[in-house]
């Protein structure tokens, strides 16, 4: 079944100047004016997602143009029979039939025309030009209804509301940001993109690790509670940087760094005529509408009975918090508290699935959420008796690598040289690389005992077939996830992505083919052979906070992603079918860095943690040509903050942006692996002091500083200058150790290199 929209032009301008003129009487539905401006320039927009929002389900959706959005030519509605290709063929049919249309009538005079298309010439204003209508046959586009995914999202807020505007009001954020969730999610603490965001607030994996703890135990992301403390913090630093609501929110999802650029092109920081007229092959449809979307979202939130008759929202969430002592199965706690797993894990989203299937134990220090009728204390109590443990489940067995001794993978394990050589019926001479060590389970504390006697010598099993054959190239299947894949070759992530160029871990469609060398595969479900070695795993003691105990396998550099955790790669058929928020596919949260790593004019703004000579690497020239080009004499640096000028003969522009952007991804993603940011603060500069020594005795390195400073300029900071200075704190709980190092050697001050 098949609507035209008829005259839903000429209503949608009723409703624009019904809107506008009734503005002062719309009461508290509509965001203070002063902070989140509704410009009527916006309005049909604004209208447009109300619409998506709450007239049109997801058995449903509008073929519109993706740039005026009150032209809308159908509304689509799927028979419930129909299954997710069938819907996609449906979409695909019918924006066909409307780029033909636009064409004829883009091709000549408008006479002779059918009455269809006559009705979609009537979407125009009269004076159209047949250059705007073959435009506009590029443009249709088709956006999925939300209806109803946006009235079980209301019903969802009510668990989480009052924890969301408690938290903005520490903050000192506006209310009308509680709103937001129903734009990324839904409300939906569970809600994964098919990009790999997460969780209420929809973080990126790469994002959401500034804040959050995010590994292949615990997934923070998907805690409304610290989600919700982490978006408000986000927000807070886009706000910091941009100046203004529309640009914070649009930062959301564009990134502090695309906006600020936008903001400098367009010479304004006026919301209409950045929506209206920025160019960029990254400000898509999903950037243009998140500042309109979000209004539209309030309006509903705030007057969702006008909009959907009387709604129920779900009680408050009543459940307590357990800091948990050690290192407990899930099983235990399932039976300590009397309640099922289903209960206990919906109160605890964050635990992956490696801690419910017993691969892991549930973090020691974890807060743990228990049902509202629990009690906390007596629950530590029973634990006091029960099967707990001072150290994090391990593997069942470790493979030697080059390099690797025993008494090395003794030692990160917590064990002694000589119990892992008994356990394993082996003197140290006979390991070496290869080698496959069997390794002692834990034992628990308390009065239950695990028996932990030397196996008797194994007959080898023969080897499993790999599933997929040692080739050069690995096509993407469902479920499958970069760490995953890496893993399985004997790779780094970082190795991987650098060979297929690939700029952001978390995005594999289906069909994708990945260079993988000449490596041995792994048979899928397989424990494969650890892409680190010991020295890894002496990262991760100290990544963890726990230098005195063996390593947590999980609690380091996330090298396996859980199955519940990582992005799954969709057909274009599921993509019609599925997907909250704006688009499906689209990133959320997508970065919170806002340096500008674009080249300009062939240059470039030197940025934190660069050198002459890494600009050299990624033109594929010497640095002695750079500093010809840019009249440097032999030994001078460049300053952070101003232009160098490249030469881009031997790679392109694009290229250059993609090798930088990926040198700065990896070298924030070992940095918060081991540090989060728990907030920020204005500070002066006092006498005796500079950036170098500030950096020095905070740990926060100049590209942060930097990334919280855009406007400072750092070439000239003096006594009494104030800056943003982020707070940060090491994961877990030792003192903090130095910062980790960029890839290659960092610069000898804040922004300067040779």
């Amino acid at each position: 079944m098949r609507h035209g929209p008829g005259g839903y032009r000429s209503g949608i301008r009723a409703l624009v100047a019904a809107a506008v003129a009734g503005c002062a009487l719309a009461s508290p539905a509509l965001a203070d004016s002063r902070q989140f401006p509704r410009p009527p320039q916006l309005e049909p927009d604004i209208q447009f997602w109300q619409r998506v929002y709450s007239q049109v389900t997801t058995q449903g959706g509008l073929l519109h143009d993706d740039r005026y959005l009150d032209v809308v030519y159908e509304d689509l509605s799927f028979p419930a029979s129909l299954s997710p290709k069938e819907r996609a063929d449906l979409v695909d049919a019918e924006r066909g039939k409307y780029e033909r249309i636009l064409r004829r009538l883009g091709g000549g005079p408008h006479e002779g025309l059918s009455p269809e298309e006559q009705r979609v010439l009537a979407l125009f204003p009269p004076n159209v030009t047949n250059a705007a209508l073959r435009e506009a046959a590029d443009r249709v586009r088709f956006q999925l209804g939300q209806a109803d995914r946006f009235r079980e999202g209301l019903v969802r807020s009510g668990a989480w509301e009052r924890h969301v505007e408690e938290t903005l009001r520490k903050e000192g954020l506006p209310a009308e940001l509680s709103a937001l969730p129903h734009v990324e999610s839904s409300f939906n603490p569970r809600a994964y993109s098919k990009v790999g965001a997460a969780g209420l607030w929809q973080f990126m994996r790469s994002t959401g690790r500034r804040w959050l703890r995010v590994d292949n135990v615990v997934d923070e992301r998907l805690d409304p509670y610290k989600s919700t403390i982490a978006a408000a913090q986000f927000l807070n630093a886009n706000y910091s940087i941009l100046g203004s609501w529309p640009l914070a929110l649009t930062a959301y999802n564009h990134g502090a760094g695309g906006m600020r650029r936008a903001k400098e092109l367009m010479g304004t920081d006026d919301i209409v005529t950045i929506v209206r007229n920025y160019q960029s092959r990254t400000f898509g449809f999903a950037s243009r509408n998140f500042y309109v979307s979000f209004l539209a979202a309030l309006e509903i939130d705030r007057n969702s009975e006008r909009f959907f008759g009387r709604i129920e929202r779900a009680p408050a969430d009543s459940s307590h918090v357990v800091k948990l002592p050690y290192y407990v199965p899930a099983q235990t706690l399932e039976q300590l508290l009397g309640t099922d797993r289903e209960l206990l894990h919906s109160l605890n989203l964050s635990l992956l699935d490696p801690v419910w299937n017993g691969q892991r134990y549930v973090p020691r220090g974890f807060e743990l959420r228990v049902p509202g009728g629990a009690d906390p204390n007596q629950l530590l109590v029973r634990l006091g008796g029960a099967e707990r443990y001072t150290l994090q489940k391990r593997d069942a067995s470790h493979k030697l690598r080059h390099g690797e001794t025993l008494e090395k993978v003794a030692t990160a394990y917590g064990l002694k040289p000589e119990e892992l050589a008994a356990y394993n019926h082996l003197a140290a001479g006979d390991v070496r690389a290869g080698t496959v060590l069997k390794l002692p389970p834990l034992q628990p504390l308390g009065n239950a005992t695990v028996v932990a006697a030397a196996p008797e010598p194994a007959t080898p099993a023969p080897a499993a077939a790999a599933e997929t054959a040692p080739e050069e190239v690995y096509v993407v299947r469902s479920g499958d996830a970069l760490s995953e894949i890496a893993k399985r070759f004997g790779l780094t992530e970082r190795a991987l992505m650098a060979e297929n160029a690939l700029k952001n871990p978390d995005f594999l469609f289906e069909g994708q083919k990945l260079k993988v060398g000449k490596g041995t595969a792994v048979p899928r479900g397989a424990a494969a052979p650890p892409a680190v070695g010991i020295a890894a795993a002496a990262e991760a003691i100290a990544a963890s906070g726990e230098s005195h105990e063996a390593p947590a396998a999980d609690e380091s550099r996330p090298l396996v992603e859980s199955a519940r955790a990582k992005p799954q790669p969709v057909s274009r058929e599921e993509a019609v079918a599925q997907g909250p928020g704006l688009v499906p596919g689209i990133e959320s949260a997508a970065s919170a860095d806002p340096s500008d790593y674009s080249v300009s004019d062939d240059s470039v703004i030197v940025q934190g943690a660069e050198t002459l000579g890494h600009y050299a690497d990624w033109c594929n020239v010497s640095a002695n040509r750079l500093r010809a080009l840019n009249h440097m004499r032999p030994g001078a640096t460049i300053t952070l903050g101003k232009r160098v000028r490249l030469d881009l003969s031997h790679v392109s522009a694009a290229t250059f942006e993609e090798r930088r952007t990926r040198y700065h991804h990896q070298l924030q993603d070992e940095f918060f692996q081991r540090y989060q940011i728990s907030g920020q603060e204005r500070y002066r500069l006092r006498s005796g002091e500079s950036l170098w020594t500030l950096t020095q005795k905070t740990s926060v390195p100049v590209w942060l500083l930097r990334q919280y400073n855009p406007e400072t300029d750092f070439t000239n900071v003096r006594i009494g200058t104030e800056i943003v200075l982020p707070k940060i704190e090491p994961r877990g709980a030792a003192a903090p150790e130095a910062p980790p190092k960029p890839p290659r050697a960092p610069d000898a001050s804040p922004g300067v290199g040779r």
